[in-house]
């Protein structure tokens, strides 16, 4: 901000001091010239010709400085055959005009032929009343007095341009650091929120960087869910792996006959118990990346082909709209659908109904129905199902923990999973609820 403030400032100062400069400089050039031809204007009016052809004034010049020798300020006319007639200010000097030509208006020109005297001239060619020839006159003035203006001129303004430039980036220095004295108050809230292990930002701040101080609060609270998860899941894994480790202990400090049976059975479930904490783990890492999206019907075709493979007896149809998106990574989707689908293909009498996108109030929402044809489950042992390990048909191979895997994936999403009763096909209905994607 301050680089751009600063070239800014030096771009239009310059433009404008050199605008100004020309500005001042020309009017003082301007005036000066005028002085000029005021003068050879009175000269040609006062000239008339005298009896043997040469030229005299009828009255004299009024400026004094014609008068004296070296003044600064002279006077010449020349005409071809003529001599010269100068003011007495040029003494034994002559000036050299350009009379090799006809000027009908008056030539202004500069000129050095004097050492030590730069000169302005202007010049004009007439041809007097009573004469043939062609007369230049010419009023010659020394450029130090304009020369010395103009330098104070260039001063004056390089000078305040200077302060005024200096001024501009100090208001410029002032301003951005003023300016931005609302971030550095919450870098220092955040350096104490750190030292003294807070979770929120609750010191009043300017209006300015209150959006961002809210933004903020809701990362820490993010961070701080996480955190909690991540706990949770720690502690919860850990009380999941205390009972077969101890079972095992136990096993091998009394020597048992079926150790061998004993490890082999409690690691199985300490291996569920792994891949369920892992799976979720997953889910949280990938929730934290961004806005999660995936196509429903991309997914749902996959785990489809993958379902009819391993249950080629079962039909599985699928409606609805393939094109709509959900706020969760295709990995999880894949995941959790898998679990819905394959269920209701083992468990199912043979025939699956899958509908994307069903009709909901909720616009925010996308509903998945997933229908099959089998005993269902009585309402009274629903929620029992989304307890790790839970399985009402032990006569199937499983691990019990497909259902509370894809309750968790789905609420760390921000969606909710439901059983019910199919009015179509008789069996378990499972509704599964994921937020839409946002439009963008």
């Amino acid at each position: 901000m301050l680089f751009i403030a600063f070239a800014w400032i030096f771009v239009l100062l310059l433009g404008g001091g050199l605008a100004l400069d020309q500005t001042l400089t020309g009017l003082v050039k301007s005036n000066f010239d005028y002085q000029l031809n005021y003068m050879l204007t009175a000269m040609v009016a006062s000239a008339e010709i005298g009896p043997e052809g040469e030229v005299f004034f009828s009255r004299p010049l009024g400026d004094q400085r014609f008068m004296e020798p070296n003044s600064g300020l002279y006077w010449q006319i020349s005409g071809q055959g003529h001599d010269e007639y100068p003011s007495r200010s040029l003494w034994d000097r002559t000036l050299k005009l350009k009379g090799d030509h006809f000027d009908n208006q008056p030539h202004i020109y500069d000129t050095k032929q004097f050492e030590g005297e730069p000169l302005r001239v202007i010049e004009r060619s007439v041809i007097l009343p009573g004469s043939n020839t062609s007369w230049q006159f010419a009023v010659a003035a020394a450029r130090t007095d304009v020369d010395a203006q103009i330098l104070r001129i260039r001063a004056i303004l390089i000078w305040s341009f200077v302060v005024l430039g200096l001024g501009l980036i100090a208001m410029a220095v002032a301003q951005t650091y003023y300016g931005l004295g609302p971030l550095r108050r919450v870098r220092q809230a955040i350096a104490r929120l750190r030292e003294e292990s807070g979770s929120q930002l609750t010191e009043p701040l300017p209006l300015e960087v209150q959006p961002l101080v809210l933004e903020l609060n809701e990362l820490l609270a993010h961070s701080e869910r996480q955190a909690q998860e991540a706990r949770t899941h720690a502690g919860n894994l850990a009380h999941a792996l205390k009972t077969p480790l101890t079972v095992i202990t136990n096993a091998a400090t009394a020597h048992a006959d079926d150790l061998a049976d004993t490890v082999r059975r409690e690691a199985l479930v300490m291996r569920r118990q792994v891949d369920h904490h892992l799976a979720r783990a997953r889910a949280v890492g990938r929730r934290a990346i961004g806005q999660s999206r995936a196509t429903l019907g991309d997914s749902v075709e996959a785990v489809v082909r993958a379902v009819e493979r391993l249950y080629p007896d079962t039909r599985l149809d699928l409606d609805g709209n393939r094109d709509a998106q959900v706020a969760i990574e295709r990995q999880d989707l894949d995941e959790v659908l898998g679990n819905l689908i394959e269920n209701a293909a083992k468990y199912g009498g043979g025939s699956v109904f899958i509908t994307m996108e069903a009709t909901t109030s909720d616009t925010r929402y996308c509903d998945i129905w997933i229908e099959d044809d089998g005993m269902g489950i009585p309402e009274i042992a629903r929620d029992q199902l989304f307890t790790r390990g839970a399985r009402l048909d032990t006569g199937k191979p499983g691990t019990g923990l497909g259902l509370a895997i894809v309750r968790d994936v789905a609420e760390l999403y921000g969606g909710s999973i439901a059983l019910g009763e199919s009015e179509d096909l008789g069996g378990l209905l499972v509704t599964l609820r994921l937020p839409r994607a946002r439009v963008k």
